[in-house]
């Protein structure tokens, strides 16, 4: 008990220690949850202070549900979320005048709040449609007089507009975030996952190791560095919109690291080379384990060297740094010469060895082939960096 005590010591401590050293997902959860108390704590007090209101939980919940990872974001949410409350309210203020609060009526107003919350325009507020539909009714029926009734249900609307206007005034004024760290954070990780599999590939090759196991944990790994491409993309789009409507971006301080466009490039080379790599898992997946390879091994080692030169290349780009980004582009596009003379061993190798380059039910011309493409998009990867940092 007390050692695991201590690991959640441990643990809590190198947490709090990484919101203090660096911007990332701990001091970005650390934020959210600040910003998102300020916010809900001004619409309670305004909703159960000031306005004095029924229901005044709608409007800290409101404020928390806008609180999103960017401003843009923040004011799609409020807009959605708004219009979906302001239906579902309708509905059942329609239904409530029409018919009246009875048992019968809820169904229906079930049923068409349930109906209009498949509305796509609304995105993932639909639901919310039918969320106040229902609290409306609770509303509707609990009042008895018909101009309580009416001020109940617009009492939900100002409440929830309460809600939004002052979270997105806290999102907008107090830090509002740039993310173009959270996109360096994602191209450093999915360089180290590449850097990864291309020394166990190396080292698999140099061992000439290429069981079924082992090939096949290397096709794990690629596919753990394609989750880390989405993962960076999905940050990519995240950090292009924390721009429109951010003050921040006026800043002479971060002017420098908001041109977006030298990430997508980036992340769009190295894509091609994750790709390239999957390709290349495959065929070695494929070895037959009857072949005779031990003739061929000399090849495979060559591979390998070739393949730590390109892991060498990928250790670069994991320590990815826009205020450095220069000197790595040079770095990584120097390193790029002797992959090339790798590459050029590996083809003469080949040729010495007389492999069957021809057979295409044996792997050997593919991962040529491959070893070609992927030093193409690895120099391309260096040169768009070399570009990017120039501008």
């Amino acid at each position: 008990m007390i050692d695991e005590a201590r690991k959640w010591a441990r643990s809590g401590a190198a947490w709090w220690g990484r919101v203090r050293q660096a911007s990332g997902p701990e001091r970005d959860s650390v934020l959210w949850v600040g910003k998102s108390a300020l916010a809900a704590t001004a619409a309670w007090w305004v909703a159960q202070d000031v306005l004095h209101a029924t229901s005044p939980a709608f409007a800290p919940f409101s404020a928390v549900l806008i609180m999103n990872a960017t401003i843009y974001r923040s004011l799609w949410q409020a807009l959605r979320y708004a219009g979906a409350v302001a239906v579902g309210v309708a509905i059942q203020g329609a239904l409530g005048f029409l018919i009246g609060p009875e048992l019968f009526v809820f169904p229906l107003v079930a049923i068409i709040a349930l109906a209009i919350g498949q509305w796509r325009a609304l995105g993932e507020q639909r639901t919310q449609v039918a969320t106040a539909a229902f609290f409306a009714f609770s509303t509707y029926t609990a009042s008895s007089a018909s101009g309580d009734q009416f001020a109940e249900l617009t009492q939900i609307l100002l409440l929830v507009l309460i809600g939004c206007a002052l979270g997105l005034a806290v999102n907008l004024c107090i830090v509002p975030p740039l993310r173009y760290r959270s996109v360096e954070q994602s191209i450093r990780v999915l360089s180290s996952e590449v850097e990864h599999l291309l020394q166990e590939m190396a080292d698999g090759l140099r061992q000439g190791d290429l069981s079924a196991e082992r090939t096949n944990a290397w096709i794990a790994a690629g596919e753990r560095a394609q989750r880390s491409l989405t993962q960076a993309h999905a940050g990519l789009s995240t950090a292009e919109d924390s721009l429109p409507f951010n003050p921040r971006r006026l800043l002479p301080a971060h002017r420098g690291y908001l041109a977006f466009s030298r990430f997508r490039q980036v992340l769009v080379s190295m894509e091609r080379s994750v790709y390239q790599l999957a390709s290349l898992n495959r065929s070695l997946n494929q070895w037959q384990e009857t072949e005779d390879t031990y003739k061929y091994l000399p090849v495979m080692h060559t591979y390998a060297d070739f393949l730590t030169s390109l892991a060498c290349i990928a250790h670069v780009l994991s320590e990815f740094d826009a205020d450095s980004l220069a000197a790595q582009a040079s770095e990584a596009l120097q390193l790029t010469t002797p992959a090339q003379e790798k590459r050029q061993a590996v083809l003469k190798a080949a040729q010495e060895a007389s492999l069957p380059l021809a057979d295409s039910t044996r792997p050997y011309g593919v991962l040529v082939v491959e070893a070609n493409r992927l030093m193409e998009e690895f120099q391309n990867t260096c040169t768009t960096l070399q570009t990017t940092a120039q501008r």
